[in-house]
């Protein structure tokens, strides 16, 4: 059972990582700011394998749509993806992606609004950003070099996703587990930032990885300790000097016919764990999570 008693025990135990400081930077006159400062990163999904039918559009003027009202309601980011994380999901190439992607990525970027994309195709990447991207949302763990140069030159962000055992989101099995989950997040984000700054990366976050299937995951308890840990103890990221970007899931298992309302429950832990950026699909519900934090003194 969560309790105070477990969260006092969490910050006495990393009590210097509570102070390390944090990253901020501008992003095509915007800036993003670290805890308390929350940023709210809203979805359009452009599969129809995923999951969460209210975000699955499947046209372009509904993608349209929706990045529009997205931030009208708060949402700072806008996230485009054309291919679902989901075990079953159908692979879509990078020809149909660009085909997907692009006229929203120009569409919404000539309105003002800042658009992440998530991919792990390099030609995506370049294709997106050229079209005016703001962020790469990278769900790769190959060819981290090149997608970091295209981020670099075009003066964008990443967000680096912990991602396990394959070449990308997609390519994953089980999750190995170890003593401590957050000692092996530390060293394969520092890993990952240098190689970034090396490239020239200059604006970053880095992402846990909550939101991908990996096949031992499917257990509903199993999974969902994980990621509550996982998002309580995400302070201890800190020391890396970035900001962190967290998926916030679903608990279907859990939540049943409110399912909607699962991403606001875990706004509340991520935020306790001060997460910087919260990408969510219930965009609305989750910045009455934060206001409300907010007013906490």
């Amino acid at each position: 059972m969560l309790s105070l008693e477990s969260l006092a025990e969490l910050c006495q135990l990393h009590e210097r990582d509570l102070a390390a400081e944090v990253a901020n930077f501008e992003l095509k006159g915007r800036w993003f700011r670290p805890y308390p400062d929350i940023s709210l990163m809203g979805v359009v999904n452009l599969s129809p394998d995923s999951w969460y039918r209210e975000s699955v559009v499947l046209s372009t003027d509904s993608a349209i749509q929706r990045g529009l009202k997205l931030a009208a309601e708060g949402a700072k980011l806008v996230d485009i993806g054309a291919e679902s994380t989901i075990l079953d999901a159908e692979l879509v190439n990078e020809t149909v992606q660009k085909s997907a992607l692009l006229p929203v990525v120009k569409a919404l970027s000539s309105k003002g609004i800042l658009v992440s994309v998530e991919t792990y195709h390099p030609s995506v990447t370049a294709a997106c950003l050229e079209a005016g991207a703001a962020v790469l949302n990278l769900t790769s763990a190959t060819d981290m070099e090149t997608h970091y140069r295209l981020v670099a030159d075009y003066d964008a962000a990443v967000i680096i996703c912990y991602i396990q055992g394959g070449k990308n989101v997609r390519d994953v099995g089980d999750f190995k587990f170890s003593d401590d989950l957050m000692n092996m997040l530390y060293e394969y984000f520092a890993r990952e930032i240098e190689k970034a700054t090396k490239a020239g990366v200059r604006k970053l976050w880095i992402d846990p990885g909550m939101g991908f299937y990996y096949k031992n995951l499917q257990d509903s308890t199993v999974r969902i300790r994980h990621q509550m840990n996982t998002f309580l103890n995400t302070f201890r990221l800190r020391g890396l000097g970035w900001p962190i970007c967290q998926a916030l899931p679903h608990a279907f298992e859990f939540f049943e016919e409110e399912v909607r309302t699962a991403e606001a429950f875990f706004a509340v832990l991520a935020l306790l764990g001060k997460t910087d950026l919260l990408r969510t699909h219930e965009v609305t519900k989750v910045r009455g999570v934060c206001r409300t934090m907010e007013v906490f003194v």
